[in-house]
């Protein structure tokens, strides 16, 4: 155990609660507002640790801030419970796309978190949200381990599945539904993993260098909406490091956490290899080592005792958990149970609304149902929910593409089972009335390290299956392929000899049905891709899992195509639906905009085609390269007009400034693109900051 001495910080008393020394430069402090973050009486509730706290031990506090052992104890982790004391205490369970498999207990498994942030609709990821807070609660457990809300910086990233895109934007839309969600069910969400952590098979122990302005615009904005539009009740540090030092003992992160947000709940480690150093770890702000004590319990109360650390800083972390158990101690039954038929339909919808069309070309689809159908590819008739990490979901039946369309599909369906076409299959293709290829990446391609696949070693498909495209196209005019996987693929050189092409993502266990509906012209498409797809690997930023040091670039993503000049091969936000709409106008409320005042934009939209739509418009302020900063989705019936308002408050514009380590609205004139990709905005929208 190393240890170090350095004196209290201000904002870590033993009552929890900041204070706010003067600064002459640098960010707000924001105190804490903890009648809006507890959903009990705020103020009985800090009476009850008033009252808890002197009664405690150092031995007992020290034991209280870790948690109970390695592995689940009755289907959940246990942590900081005292029958005696009557502290409850916190049973955890991951959720990133359902209730966790170490529950040991069939749940509900949607669509992982990448094709949930395809939908773009914050409300319905909250309906996720509250699914899973319920089955969390049926299983006897009142902390979910999620969201999962790191930003995609490369594709290639293992856990690229479970998060929801590549901008911080877009990520806090989303997980603010999820958390707000989950939340309304009476139990906690932990969000994860903070902060710059995009790496899988380096993850215990590379150091990711980057700026303050990238730290701030791109790493973090998503986190502090967790804090102060969320509520969210915990936060769990990454394994990585920042700038030198471990996320778990990051003076800068957790200050900014803490100090800077206001956060009111508490901060817990990642499990296993996520702590290092004791009294830096206190000293930072580490609330609770999970899933046992490496370097609290024990090592902790002999610090305190030998001088090294002071008990003030055990108080203060015993009041932020004290705070969050009694908080959170009587949340209600659950009306609904564990695989409850309303979450399975939920898991089917999410799962319809998450897919993206990015061609169709030629009408090929929607397919006649009666249509005699040729499947194959490797992902045909595999149960292909995501990787088997901590994400993983014990769910009883999961609907594959192939049983998916035997289902619905009324004509014959003729599965071939392996990528090397014999003379009889050439037969059957040239016959079918539509060829559908299911392919991409599975669980041993992509996952969560040292539990599973790990980063993935490639952007494009495994060469037999791009051969396997290739000859099919030969064969057949009218070929479908659908992708499954956690983040882009290159889909180079054979996408422009496909009639359509889908991206499915890791759909869940309804995903099948949702893919043959689809095909079928039985719902319409309205996934929009949450992620940039490069035409080429080369195109995007450098990907390093194999050294310990690395350093993050100002940019990722589709801003970074744009920096660069590169044109994607399908643009963030982008994707196709039956029929067309157009975007007709777009006019500011305002065109001088004050600090504290929002700016409503108004489009009208025209459902052109004869299909029902549903249709996301974005807004992106041009500073100078291309950043979304508000989004939408509004639903057109067949020839119907409709107008749509969305807000922009001021603050949206804000960059932040290194020089005076402050966000700042730039006087002058901001140009705002409206539209429905990052690459067609239409219309152009100024207004002057004075």
């Amino acid at each position: 155990m190393r240890t170090h001495l350095s004196l209290l910080p201000l904002w870590m008393s033993c009552t929890g609660t900041p204070s706010s020394p003067p600064v002459e430069t640098g960010p707000e402090l924001r105190p804490p507002d903890l009648a809006s973050w507890c959903p009990a009486d705020a103020q009985a509730v800090e009476a009850r640790i008033d009252a808890l706290l002197p009664q405690l031990t150092v031995e007992q506090k020290a034991r209280l801030m870790a948690g109970a052992a390695i592995l689940p104890i009755g289907g959940t982790w246990n942590a900081t419970r005292d029958d005696d004391l009557g502290i409850p205490g916190f049973r955890m369970l991951d959720g990133p796309r359902g209730l966790s498999a170490f529950s040991n207990t069939d749940a509900t498994a949607f669509p992982v978190g990448m094709a949930r942030g395809a939908t773009w609709d914050p409300l319905l990821e909250h309906d996720v949200g509250a699914a899973i807070g319920r089955e969390l609660l049926s299983a006897g457990a009142n902390v979910l381990l999620a969201p999962t809300m790191n930003v995609l910086r490369h594709p290639l990233w293992g856990r690229a599945q479970e998060t929801y895109g590549e901008d911080p934007h877009h990520i806090g839309d989303m997980a603010v539904g999820f958390v707000k969600g989950a939340q309304s069910q009476g139990i906690m969400a932990s969000a994860k993993h903070y902060a710059v952590n995009s790496i899988e098979d380096t993850r215990f122990e590379v150091d990711v260098q980057l700026s303050e302005t990238a730290l701030r615009e791109i790493y973090l904005p998503h986190f502090k909406r967790m804090v102060t539009e969320a509520r969210v009740a915990s936060v769990m540090t990454a394994y990585n490091s920042v700038n030198g030092a471990f996320c778990s003992e990051n003076v800068e992160l957790l200050d900014i956490l803490k100090r800077e947000w206001g956060f009111e709940g508490f901060v817990e480690s990642d499990w296993v290899w996520g702590t290092h150093n004791t009294v830096p770890a206190l000293e930072a702000g580490l609330d609770l080592e999970m899933p046992l004590p490496s370097i609290y319990g024990d090592d902790l109360a002999d610090a305190v005792q030998r001088g090294e650390a002071d008990e003030a800083l055990l108080d203060g972390a015993m009041r932020r958990l004290l705070r969050a158990q009694f908080c959170y101690e009587n949340p209600p039954t659950p009306t609904q149970g564990l695989l409850d038929p309303a979450h399975v339909a939920l898991a089917r919808e999410v799962a319809r609304r998450s897919v993206v069309l990015l061609e169709n070309r030629d009408a090929a689809l929607p397919l006649d149902p009666a249509a005699d159908l040729v499947v194959l590819g490797r992902l045909a008739d595999v149960e292909n929910i995501g990787d088997t990490g901590s994400s993983n979901v014990q769910t009883p039946d999961v609907v594959t593409a192939l049983e998916g369309l035997t289902e619905r599909f009324s004509g014959e369906i003729t599965h071939i089972p392996h990528a090397v076409l014999t003379p009889d299959d050439e037969l059957r293709i040239a016959k079918a009335s539509a060829v559908v290829v299911v392919t991409g990446f599975n669980k041993d391609d992509e996952g969560e390290d040292t539990v599973s696949a790990g980063d993935r070693d490639q952007l494009g498909l495994f060469a037999d299956q791009v051969a396997l495209i290739e000859a099919v196209t030969a064969l057949h005019d009218r070929v479908i392929v659908i992708l499954e996987g956690g983040a882009a693929i290159d889909t180079q050189p054979w996408a422009t000899r496909v009639e359509a092409l889908m991206m499915a993502w890791y759909p869940g266990m309804e995903g099948g049905h949702a893919l043959a509906e689809l095909l079928a012209g039985d719902h319409n498409f309205s996934g929009r891709l949450p992620i940039v797809f490069p035409a080429s690997l080369d195109h995007l930023p450098p990907f390093d899992n194999v050294s310990t040091a690395v350093t993050y670039e100002d940019l990722h993503g589709y801003r970074w195509l744009e920096d660069k000049g590169h044109d994607p091969q399908y643009a963030f936000g982008y994707g196709r639906a039956y029929g067309n709409v157009t975007l007709d106008d777009a006019t500011g409320s305002v065109t001088r905009l004050l600090a504290d005042e929002t700016l409503t934009v108004t489009t009208t939209l025209t459902n052109t085609g004869s299909w029902d739509r549903r249709e996301t418009v974005q807004i992106y302020a041009a500073d100078p390269l291309r950043r979304l900063v508000a989004a939408a989705q509004i639903d057109l019936a067949a020839g119907a007009s409709e107008t749509l308002a969305i807000e922009v408050p001021a603050d949206r514009l804000a960059r932040w400034d290194d020089t005076t380590r402050r966000w700042a609205v730039a006087s002058g004139t901001h140009t705002l693109l409206i539209g429905t990709s990052s690459l067609d905005l239409p219309h152009t929208i100024e207004v002057t900051v004075p």
